[in-house]
């Protein structure tokens, strides 16, 4: 049986390091705005379309509606977003953004400023590799269908 490849020839090393070296390198600007991680891409799904459901939400970021659930009432808490039951269907929980979830976008801009500074990519490498990345994670979750 053949010895597995050292852990920086295997590609899920690679994307696992590299999203954890992208954390490491939000992490200041975030903890300045009082958000985590998780919390920004909840605030980022609903900058693309406010008003969301809880459970439309967590299909955009391929997470769970229990993981969501307890970063939007984190958002609540701190002023960023307001959830109301649908009229229509009592089930669903909508999303909405505050004036300051709104304003607080122009503070995240500087996230994608800084990733592409210190990575030392220019624009068009890092976004022919994010096209590379989403073509891998598209076939992955089409095979698991």
């Amino acid at each position: 049986m053949p010895a597995p490849l050292p852990l920086d020839q295997q590609l899920c090393f690679s994307l696992y390091s590299a999203s954890m070296a992208i954390g490491r390198t939000y992490k200041p600007l975030l903890d300045r705005l009082g958000l985590t991680y998780p919390q920004y891409l909840v605030l980022h799904a609903l900058w693309e379309e406010d008003g969301r459901t809880v459970g439309a939400i967590a299909d955009r970021l391929s997470l769970e509606s229990s993981t969501v659930t307890p970063l939007v009432k984190r958002l609540e808490a701190g002023g960023l977003v307001q959830r109301a039951r649908n009229p229509q269907d009592e089930r669903q929980v909508q999303v909405r953004l505050t004036d300051r979830g709104r304003t607080i976008r122009d503070e995240c801009s500087c996230l994608g400023e800084t990733l592409l500074k210190r990575s030392g990519m220019s624009p068009a490498d890092l976004g022919a590799l994010n096209d590379q990345v989403r073509a891998l994670r598209t076939a992955l979750a089409a095979a698991q269908r």
